[in-house]
């Protein structure tokens, strides 16, 4: 095993102990510690936003063959070292180790396409309802980002802002979940490399409720971009309203996807356990309810549960393993107490939601059916956030979509269907941000916009040429040249 790291914060282009230090350790095998990680002070998040609001006006000036430059840079070293950064993240949070290099080789595409997005800042042009007056209207960049990210994609997540934020001449305070530093600190030595202004890029490792909190409240922050929870979003705009601060949120959701009568069943199977127990359900985009149509329930269901108990829990870094554990003790206890919540409220637990023991001592959990259950019961009414799916029967289609969208999020819906008038139906009509046919609820694509509706998310969309909107102001000059003498 690899000696433990001393993890340091990136401030002002200096790393940088901080007041106090967290341990991390590999959620697959406690005994597994992965090293101690610097936590920040408010004080040195404003030596971080200080030098971002310097570097930034250095940044914006510094031409876009530079900025493609350095975002085609860090986006091939992500990729040429996927494996390895993707073992490092499936060591200290938990997806198997496939997941992971697959997560930091995505990363890696954000980059380059940002690369490439940097050179497509294309304004427009129109002529004055005034004789003789020209318009110019451009995009120009909105200054210093500030970025909370999660810890259930903590490159990913943390990437589709970064590098959006760079590309359109931007600097970016970073606050990292606290669950996943050692991704954090590997991404920032690739950036840290670059040359780029001192102060540009910043990684500022802390807890949400002081270095979260006060990077929300801050004046020198022009714009936070946020994924995570509902609550901590909340508080989060809350404190953006104060300074009129820029913000775009991703939050929670309860994905449904629904399976209808007509349904090819192997499709339907694949689709709900990868969807529903993909990254041990730790995924805002996950199908934790399954709306099943009523005419082929039975089969689906006892199909499922042979799926689920076939699914191979194990160790992140072994070979085979399909989910490895949950990312933390809270996690595991909050996900059993969901399970107890299930029977109470009536479900039948057909298999897994249980912890169960591996060789190292983890956080390990068995992928876990509920049959019988109802869509107003609170387990399909909250995000679980856990290797956890429950099955609502239906009658109809029509009952199977108004079940789908009976809920005050809206992130992504599935339908599984072979006919051709109801999958265009309900394309229309599911009240989600992301819609999938004939697949599973997870997984999206880079060049195209992600987010949702509801309580799901807030402010403009993330990825793709979209992100732009949030990432740019727009200006719009109004130029009288008058005439040629």
């Amino acid at each position: 095993m690899e000696m433990a790291a001393q993890g340091q914060n990136f401030i002002g282009g200096r790393w940088l102990d901080g007041v106090s230090t967290i341990e991390n350790r590999n959620p697959s095998d406690l005994s597994d510690l992965i090293g101690h990680y610097a936590q920040a002070s408010t004080a040195q998040l404003d030596e971080a936003l200080e030098a971002a609001q310097q570097a930034q006006k250095l940044w914006a000036t510094s031409g876009l063959e530079k900025r493609y430059s350095v975002l085609m840079a860090v986006g091939e070293e992500l990729i040429a070292r996927s494996a390895e950064l993707g073992e490092l993240l499936a060591r200290e949070e938990g997806k198997p180790k496939a997941e992971g290099k697959g997560e930091v080789y995505r990363a890696g595409q954000f980059f380059t396409y940002y690369a490439a997005e940097a050179l497509r800042q294309i304004g427009d042009t129109a002529d004055s309802v005034r004789d003789g007056i020209e318009i110019d209207v451009r995009r120009e960049p909105v200054g210093v980002v500030g970025i909370i990210s999660p810890w259930n994609f903590p490159t990913a997540t943390a990437v589709w802002k970064i590098a959006p934020a760079l590309a359109f001449g931007n600097a970016v305070v970073w606050k990292p979940a606290n669950l996943v530093p050692a991704s954090a600190v590997a991404f920032a030595q690739i950036i840290a490399k670059q040359d780029i202004p001192a102060g540009l890029f910043n990684l500022v490792m802390g807890p949400g409720g002081s270095i979260g909190q006060h990077l929300a409240e801050s004046p020198m922050v022009n714009a936070i971009s946020f994924t995570g929870s509902v609550p901590v979003g909340r508080q989060i705009a809350a404190a953006c309203v104060g300074n009129f601060t820029k913000i775009q949120m991703e939050m929670g959701s309860k994905n449904a996807l629904a399976i209808l009568d007509d349904a090819d069943m192997d499709t339907a199977v694949a689709c709900a356990l990868g969807g529903a127990f993909g990254g041990t359900g730790q995924k805002c985009t996950a199908s934790s309810r399954l709306v099943v149509h009523s005419a082929l329930h039975d089969e689906f269901v006892e199909r499922l549960v042979a799926g689920a108990k076939a699914m191979v829990v194990d160790h992140a870094l072994k070979e085979g393993t399909q989910l490895g554990p949950v990312v933390s003790e809270q996690q595991l206890n909050e996900n059993l107490a969901n399970v107890a919540l299930g029977k109470r409220e009536g479900g039948e637990l057909l298999c897994g939601g249980e912890r169960v023991e591996r060789d190292t001592e983890g956080y390990y959990m068995t992928p876990g059916v509920f049959a019988g259950t109802r869509n107003e019961w609170q387990v399909n009414r909250e995000e679980l956030f856990a290797p956890l799916a429950c099955v609502i029967k239906v009658d109809s289609y029509d009952e199977a979509l108004a079940t789908v969208n009976d809920t005050r999020f809206g992130l992504t819906a599935g339908i599984i269907t072979q006919s051709l008038a109801r999958a265009s139906h309900f394309r229309r009509n599911a009240e989600s941000g992301c819609v999938m046919v004939n697949l599973p609820t997870a997984g999206t694509d880079y060049h195209v916009p992600f987010g949702g509706r509801g309580q799901s998310s807030y402010g403009p969309r993330e990825q793709g040429a979209y992100a732009q909107e949030f990432y740019t102001t727009v200006k719009t000059a109004y130029i009288s040249s008058g005439t040629p003498s």
